[in-house]
């Protein structure tokens, strides 16, 4: 049974411009689903957009996986007029259909997770249902605009633990058998199942405000899910961590960084002691390989500008997962590995967004001993198990 994931994206947005492309703990909104739609059971996930820089990001960072599809949509159907179910529509003509169940994933809610996505689609492959969607239970109390309640009676308020509530759609994920869309063309149609998503998930993303929110939210999340074990990965970013963040330019261009040799020395001691070391940096500087070559660090990652969702792959690939990972990053760009995994770690000189998130400032600036710091603390920590 085939199964597809379509993210529809549109290039304007008028609430928070750019909202599909703008970054939410460091990475493009629309990157939170979609990661999580690669490590779903669904066979393939298509980004439909009219935005071209959409299309060039997706088919260059996610190069490491065959599920991920970039595909142009129409601008005449990616206006606010424009239903939900026309994109689908047109989407599906697009592929002739190919597929026994459609998955439709929306950008504008991070929170959604693989497990969210699974389940969701089970309900559809076990046969028991011709379409599914995500909900939120809400302890919440509502009205009718006449002033007649709707879920309760006033005269007999239940308590919380005693109250049902209301389960309602949170928009993350909507999926439908093939037959099932072609017949009602629409999202959900026939028997309905209902998957219920936390209660932080029912928070929309319309304005600045609702950004902040969800920001917080999310992070707050990742970090719930960290656990402690033995440290078997240092992750790395370079400019900001090994060097000062400096660069020294001439005509004709990159010259130069500084690093501190007694940042080699501790991370020598800590492959020695059974630590494999990963640099992961978004610069695709030639002078960043040859000082790795020289350190004789072979997991040298080059030009990835989405560090959480390759670094969820490499860990994929060695079996482990962020619990086994320390990380180090000093920028917005390093938030989500900062938040999720094990144990993070930023230098004294880092940007103050990063440092309300890490677990760990370090007392040394970036190029000036806090890897060396850093790499000590680890190996102490460690001896614990």
């Amino acid at each position: 049974m085939k199964k597809i994931g379509i993210i529809p994206l549109r290039k304007e947005s008028k609430g928070i411009p750019g909202k599909n492309k703008k970054k939410m703990l460091g990475r493009p909104l629309f990157t939170w689903v979609l990661t999580e739609a690669i490590f779903s059971d669904l066979d393939a996930v298509y980004v439909f957009t009219n935005d071209e820089e959409i299309i060039h990001y997706v088919n260059r960072e996610y190069h490491w996986t065959d599920k991920v599809i970039a595909l142009l949509r129409d601008e005449n159907n990616a206006v606010d007029t424009a239903s939900t179910e026309s994109v689908m529509l047109e989407f599906t003509e697009k592929i002739d259909c190919d597929f026994e169940v459609l998955c439709l994933l929306q950008a504008t809610s991070p929170f959604t997770l693989a497990a969210d996505i699974n389940l969701t689609l089970s309900k559809i492959s076990a046969g028991a249902f011709d379409s599914a969607l995500t909900v939120v239970k809400t302890h919440r109390f509502a009205w009718n605009s006449d002033g007649t309640p709707q879920n309760y009676d006033v005269f007999n308020r239940p308590r919380r633990q005693d109250f049902e509530g209301l389960l309602i759609e949170n928009g993350a994920v909507y999926a439908s058998s093939k037959a099932a869309f072609i017949q009602s063309k629409n999202r959900l149609s026939g028997n309905i199942g209902l998957v219920e998503m936390h209660e932080e998930s029912l928070t929309e993303i319309d304005s600045v405000t609702d950004w902040v929110i969800v920001e917080n939210l999310l992070a707050e999340r990742q970090k719930r899910q960290k656990s402690n074990q033995r440290i078997n990965y240092l992750v790395l970013d370079v400019d900001g961590v090994f060097t000062d963040g400096g660069i020294y330019y001439d005509a004709n261009g990159e010259m130069a960084k500084r690093f501190d040799m007694r940042d080699g020395m501790g991370l020598e001691i800590l492959r020695q002691n059974g630590v494999e070391v990963m640099v992961l940096t978004s610069e695709n500087s030639e002078l960043v390989a040859q000082r790795m070559k020289k350190l004789q660090i072979q997991d040298t990652f080059l030009g990835v500008k989405d560090k959480y969702s390759f670094l969820k792959h490499i860990l994929a690939t060695k079996n482990s997962s962020f619990e086994s990972v320390a990380y180090v990053g000093d920028d917005v760009n390093d938030l989500a590995n900062i938040c999720c995994s094990g144990w993070s770690f930023t230098p004294a000189n880092a940007t103050d967004i990063v440092k309300q998130h890490a677990d760990i400032v370090l007392r040394n600036d970036s190029g000036t001993g806090a890897i060396r710091e850093m790499c000590e603390i680890i190996m102490k920590y460690n001896k614990r198990y």
